[in-house]
């Protein structure tokens, strides 16, 4: 039996659906905090558990039977740390076989401040003994995708990240990768640097826009401070805005960029490009 934390997310979504071309669907469990969010799943035959990162006894429960658990990292920065813990103490009680944990490119050296509770997680993990996985998930070709209809209407793309190369993939990349691993035995102890075949910059991606669009789209490159002030004027939360220009910043140091190639691996078929993702951005005025 597998089990997926966060599967009523847009990732947790996805590996349940990669995971259900595979398996019969009374072998997975899908456990969130509100059944009701999941219920399409539960009409297939998925098992829905309640589990709360926040309220650590539903999750023995929750994780009882278990074989694998994906453990998709928490949303709320800054508390990861504390609910990552509960699950994985959770886990071990449960005697759960492996643990896939979805932490972010380069964990251990990353330059993104965004790293720091996936290093303390993977730190976790290996002190409470329990057989795990890493998958290190670079950036989401999504999380550009949705600032597509600002660039056009600006006709600019906006960010900290310089001439920084960005791996990205899509979101469903992500998601076939950890159901193959999920799927797959021997899994206990590797680490997995997942990431875009391809990579470009973010004066590429505004061009690359415009091109598209057959307009002109051009990437102005602002200090951290200035961007996190232009999130916030956006409309975007404070913690939210200065989590993307420092992420930014990070790319600029090479934080997102990999050539390994282990994503493409491990679904067998090479990542979506770029152009493809944005196509169909475009297509469906998102």
């Amino acid at each position: 039996m597998i089990v997926i934390t966060g599967a009523s997310g847009q990732l947790g979504r996805l590996v349940i659906e990669a995971l259900l071309k595979k398996i019969p669907a009374s072998e997975i469990v899908a456990t969130v905090r509100k059944p009701e969010s999941v219920a399409d799943f539960a009409a297939r035959g998925v098992q829905v558990r309640i589990a709360d990162y926040d309220r650590p006894e539903t999750l023995a429960s929750a994780f009882a039977g278990a074989a694998k658990l994906l453990l998709i990292s928490a949303s709320e920065v800054g508390r990861r740390l504390p609910q990552h813990r509960a699950v994985i103490e959770a886990a071990k009680a449960a005697g759960v076989g492996l643990v896939a944990y979805t932490s972010i490119l380069h964990a251990d050296t990353s330059p993104l401040p965004l790293a720091a509770e996936h290093k303390a997680t993977e730190a976790l993990l290996a002190e409470s003994g329990l057989p795990h996985v890493l998958l290190r998930n670079g950036w989401y070709t999504e999380n550009y995708l949705a600032s597509v209809p600002v660039a056009l209407q600006h006709g600019a793309v906006f960010g900290s990240a310089g001439e920084g190369r960005i791996s990205s993939a899509s979101r469903a990349d992500y998601a076939e990768a950890a159901a193959a691993v999920l799927l797959t035995s021997d899994q206990a102890g590797k680490v997995y640097e997942l990431a875009g075949d391809g990579s470009y910059t973010l004066a590429e991606l505004a061009a690359e826009i415009g091109r598209q669009a057959g307009k002109s789209v051009v990437y102005t490159d602002l200090p951290e401070a200035d961007y996190t002030g232009a999130l916030i004027a956006a409309g975007l939360p404070d913690w939210l805005a200065g989590l993307l220009a420092s992420s930014d910043v990070g790319a600029s140091k090479g934080g997102l960029f990999d050539t390994s190639r282990s994503l493409s691996q491990l679904i067998g078929r090479p990542t979506t490009p770029l152009v493809e993702s944005l196509r169909h951005a475009l297509a469906s005025g998102s």
